[in-house]
């Protein structure tokens, strides 16, 4: 499976790692069912999964209103994506 990886792009031509560089590893970590590897490798994976699940509920059930939730999520997501990259970076 992780032959078929894509690349990443900013990675490829700049040689520095974007804020999504570890989201296809550790969605293979979580197939594969190491979940601490999974959150080792890329921290916002759950919120990441939990933020795409209410996004396809928001947009298949029109009659609630999941729009709060998946901004709250989207913030969330954000900002953990940032510390963590933060963090791979200086530390």
């Amino acid at each position: 499976m992780e032959e078929y990886m894509l690349p990443c792009l900013s990675k490829s031509l700049f040689g520095v790692e974007c804020l999504g560089c570890g989201t296809q590893r550790a969605l293979a970590l979580l197939f594969q069912g190491d979940f601490i590897g999974a959150f080792k490798m890329y921290p916002a994976i759950y919120t990441t999964l939990l933020f795409f699940m209410f996004l396809l509920i928001h947009l298949i059930d029109k009659s609630r209103n999941y729009s709060k939730i998946v901004i709250t999520l989207a913030i969330m997501n954000a900002f953990i994506m940032v510390i963590a990259y933060y963090y791979k970076h200086f530390y």
